[in-house]
């Protein structure tokens, strides 16, 4: 039985995380669209609005769901995982990309009542939180206590610096265009 959860588990992450990082592109879209004179402004802002609450309800929101469920089923039925130290960080970067979720949602409707607090750039830079997150996510699952603490933290920041350089030389490419 846990091997079908475990399965489930899996293949409802990676929805949710498709949900999370296209529902952040279509806010950068979205954002960009302000930009637009009218009409093009409104019928862009209208459409987005469709495609990211239609993205959230549908796909999201009940991915995050059964890869919860999934997830306590597991911990249910091998209670010992909560004995491992590994377990408690995943846990915490699960709580981590569970707030991450709640602040996509907050900007989401933000938007659909037409405040935009965040740049197209600080959304493409918050997009790559969620990319962190999943980084640590994984390793944490595969490698388990084989990997150190320490380089485990320094490869979490030089992803995240590599991210953030990534980040600015879009948008100097896109400063050119």
């Amino acid at each position: 039985m846990y091997q079908y959860i475990l399965a489930i588990h899996i293949i409802f992450v990676v929805c949710w995380m498709a949900g999370l990082f296209y529902a952040v592109r279509l806010f950068i879209y979205h954002t960009e669209a302000q930009q637009k004179p009218e009409p093009d402004r409104t019928i862009l802002s209208n459409q987005f609005e469709i495609m990211e609450r239609k993205l959230w309800y549908i796909i999201a929101v009940p991915s995050m769901i059964l890869v919860l469920a999934a997830g306590i089923t597991m911990l249910c039925l091998e209670p010992a995982w909560l004995d491992q130290p590994w377990m408690h960080i995943k846990l915490f970067f699960v709580g981590c990309l569970l707030v991450y979720h709640f602040i996509c949602q907050n900007k989401m409707k933000q938007m659909a009542s037409g405040i935009y607090k965040w740049t197209s750039t600080q959304l493409r830079i918050w997009n790559e939180v969620a990319t962190v997150l999943l980084f640590a996510i994984v390793f944490l699952v595969v490698l388990k206590n084989a990997v150190n603490w320490i380089y485990g933290l320094v490869g979490l920041i030089l992803l995240s610096i590599i991210l953030m350089m990534a980040v600015k030389i879009y948008k100097r490419m896109r400063m050119k265009e």
